[in-house]
């Protein structure tokens, strides 16, 4: 691995087990057995390191939040679901210290509402082509507020499930995939909310 990935790789793993404000240019060379000079030579300040990892979160999220324009099965959402929070397990970082980093690195804060839009765009999208084809029963204003706990649920799961769990779970991607389908399981078909209880059992 090219001493830049093993920079980016090392730092983002020290974000996600310290948290950002506790990680420092210095400690990153010393972890990586590196001098400062080197480290500083790919990499001129903690805020270079940040701006190349929120792009790859970019990145990765804007291609996951891409909805197929055909309808999706129970499972297919369960499995949909899952990417997006293994995404943001991966940069766990960005949404345990959320406020701070938005406050501290303005120049994230519209991009990160950007994505909450993206996000939102595709709950409505997933929730109409069910109501489209009479597998979900859910008005207009159901569907909004659907979509508010999903976006919510989303992006603060793992935090609160670290603060629970004392740390983020084995589980705490399925469960909170799980939580998000039980917000959408009442305004499905039985047969559909057999099969969400179904994955559970598998998963959970």
């Amino acid at each position: 691995m090219k001493t830049r990935d093993r920079i980016l790789h090392t730092s983002l793993r020290l974000f996600n087990e310290m948290g950002e404000p506790s990680v420092t240019t210095l400690l990153i060379a010393d972890e990586l057995d590196i001098s400062p000079g080197n480290l500083y030579y790919h990499f001129k300040s903690k805020t270079d390191i940040l701006e190349e990892l929120f792009q790859q979160f970019e990145e990765c999220m804007y291609s996951i939040l891409i909805v197929p324009e055909s309808e999706m099965d129970i499972e297919d959402l369960w499995f949909y679901l899952h990417l997006i929070f293994e995404n943001i397990a991966k940069f766990q970082f960005l949404y345990k210290d959320l406020v701070t980093i938005m406050a501290k690195y303005p120049q994230f804060e519209k991009r990160f509402q950007k994505i909450l839009n993206t996000k939102r765009k595709a709950s409505i999208s997933v929730l109409e082509n069910a109501r489209k084809n009479e597998r979900l029963h859910a008005s207009t204003d159901e569907i909004e507020a659907l979509t508010e706990q999903i976006i919510l649920t989303t992006t603060f799961w793992l935090s609160y499930s670290s603060v629970r769990e004392g740390q983020v779970a084995d589980d705490a991607l399925a469960r909170g995939v799980y939580q998000v389908m039980s917000v959408v399981a009442p305004f499905l078909e039985p047969e559909r909310r057999a099969m969400i209880n179904g994955l559970k059992d598998a998963y959970l």
